[in-house]
């Protein structure tokens, strides 16, 4: 069973190392069912734009360098 998300109580720092391991897809299933427990929904969400934008603007600069 689930708990609501209001008295889910992750922290923003255990939702961004949740998305980095996603990542990379190296996700234990109790993991992956301990952060489905305690994370909130807005805060993946969140982590998971922060995450992609700042993949793709680590991934911009390294093609920008390259192509120097």
């Amino acid at each position: 069973m689930t708990t609501p998300a209001l008295q889910r109580k992750g922290s923003f720092v255990q939702t961004m190392k949740a998305v980095a391991w996603s990542f990379f897809g190296v996700r234990k299933g109790a993991d992956y069912e301990s952060d489905a427990r305690k994370l909130k929904a807005q805060h993946v969400i969140a982590a998971g734009i922060v995450s992609c934008a700042l993949f793709v603007l680590v991934l911009f600069g390294i093609v920008k360098l390259i192509t120097r």
